[in-house]
């Protein structure tokens, strides 16, 4: 019988089946070898160098690894960052009322490390074998010799929920927008497209991001629905008791300016959220609203639990678990934190991080270099608020720290505050916050 080329197949795929299943009886199969993963790599050799790994491109980060090659030029410095282009926090509530273009904020991670030296790294980070002093991220391993985190802050909604439908609702309908990126981009189109009726913000308690940017952006909101003519009202709901900071010049600012535009709540702690009646309930009230933006309190950013390199502090959970003057986690030689994840009561801001990540390099530069004992310095905190767009006008502060040694902590220093913003005292203030973005950006990139 003559066989046809399908049948000549089958026959043949059943004999060496028949030839596979034999040879298991007779002889115990063995397990394939061990493939190597894909991010078990070294994407970096090891050199004669002190290597310093920085990880997180924010202020704080981006300052660090700057000034690491300034004070340490033998040193081999790379950045590790997840994302690809960097987008700034500060002076991002002027683009939420289209007063910016996305690009005044928006920087190459590529120019700063070909300008100062260093090396940018596209990665997240999932691990660390301390003994070995390996860091893993995504895109292969890095052996270190000094590690530097400067992991931001991420959002602790247990406050007001463990209800985690409603957690993630809260996140993705009606984001925050104090982490750079589609946050704000969806508090934009939000603002842009209001229609009217109530638009609810909110202020939590604790060390939260940019103590003054929430009464700022609700200015800035206002403001920007007066000079529309949109029938809206902005309430701001604010944990506190009152206003944290710059509070005389926010205050004159809502009443003589949006009196009819900004509602300010105080002592506004949050009960309930009900995203689907639209109500919003507190200790003392209930509030309506057609859109909103809810601003959680914040905690250390969850790379530090993911480390064992956190804590529970006074001020926020899981945060750095650090000296507070070295920087250096506990129990742990040359790893260092820095940034709006310390524990410290500092400003989590950009200046204060930029002025801190700078310090922070210097204790690290001193190990490499074996230099002397480097002084604790304070962090400086600089920040000019703007209270309106049309015209421009805007409020300042600036302080440094110093330790309280009967509480405990880290308290303002000599604050300086100048809260004028009527006229052309307040429009060179707000002149004065292009500048001080412009210098700060050339400072980290440049």
């Amino acid at each position: 019988m003559k066989i046809s080329r399908r049948d000549a197949l089958k026959i043949s795929a059943a004999t060496v089946a028949a030839t596979a299943l034999s040879a298991c009886t007779k002889e115990e199969i063995k397990p394939p070898k061990k493939v190597q993963s894909p991010t078990s790599f070294l994407p970096f050799p090891k050199t004669a160098s002190p290597r310093v790994v920085v990880v997180g491109g924010g202020w704080s980060g981006l300052s660090l690894a700057k000034q690491l090659k300034i004070e340490a030029p033998q040193a081999e410095v790379i950045l590790v960052e997840q994302r690809f282009e960097f987008v700034s926090c500060p002076m991002s509530n002027l683009w939420l009322v289209d007063k910016i273009d996305l690009e005044f904020l928006t920087h190459d991670y590529l120019q700063g490390a070909r300008e100062n030296n260093y090396t940018y790294f596209q990665a997240s980070v999932y691990g660390i074998d301390k003994e070995a002093k390996i860091l893993k991220t995504t895109n292969g391993d890095i052996e270190y010799d000094y590690l530097a985190l400067a992991p931001g802050i991420d959002y602790d909604y247990s406050f007001w929920t463990d209800d985690k439908v409603l957690e993630n609702r809260l996140r993705n309908e009606y984001p925050a927008a104090f982490k750079s990126g589609s946050e704000h981009m969806t508090l934009r189109e939000k603002i842009l497209n209001f229609k009217g009726g109530n638009f609810i913000f909110t202020v939590p308690g604790g060390n939260y991001r940019c103590l003054p940017a929430p009464y700022e952006r609700a200015c800035m909101v206002a403001d920007y629905f007066k000079s529309k003519g949109i029938k809206a009202k902005v309430i701001l709901l604010d944990e506190n008791n009152d206003i944290t900071i710059k509070e005389h010049g926010f205050h004159t600012a809502m009443k003589e300016l949006y009196s009819d535009y900004l509602e300010y709540v105080p002592n506004a702690k949050i009960e309930e959220i009900d995203l689907d009646k639209k109500v919003v309930t507190t200790e003392f009230d209930e509030f309506s609203f057609e859109d909103a933006s809810f601003y959680p309190h914040v905690r250390g950013g969850k790379l530090l639990e993911m480390l064992g390199f956190a804590k529970d502090t006074i001020y926020n959970k899981m945060e750095a678990n650090i000296d507070p003057f070295t920087y250096e986690v506990i129990g742990e030689e040359n790893i260092f934190v820095s940034g709006d994840a310390r524990p410290m009561g500092f400003s989590k801001s950009g200046n204060t991080s930029n002025t801190e990540a700078k310090y922070v390099a210097r204790l690290i530069a001193g190990k490499i270099n074996k230099g002397p004992k480097i002084q604790w310095e304070t962090p400086v905190t600089v920040c000019i608020s703007l209270v309106s767009i049309k015209p421009e006008r805007g409020i300042f502060i600036h302080s440094e720290y110093a330790y309280n040694k009967k509480a405990g902590q880290f308290e303002f220093a000599t604050p300086v505050t100048d809260e004028i913003w009527k006229g052309e005292h307040g429009e060179k203030n707000a002149a004065g916050a292009y500048d001080w973005a412009k210098a700060m950006y050339t400072d980290m990139f440049n």
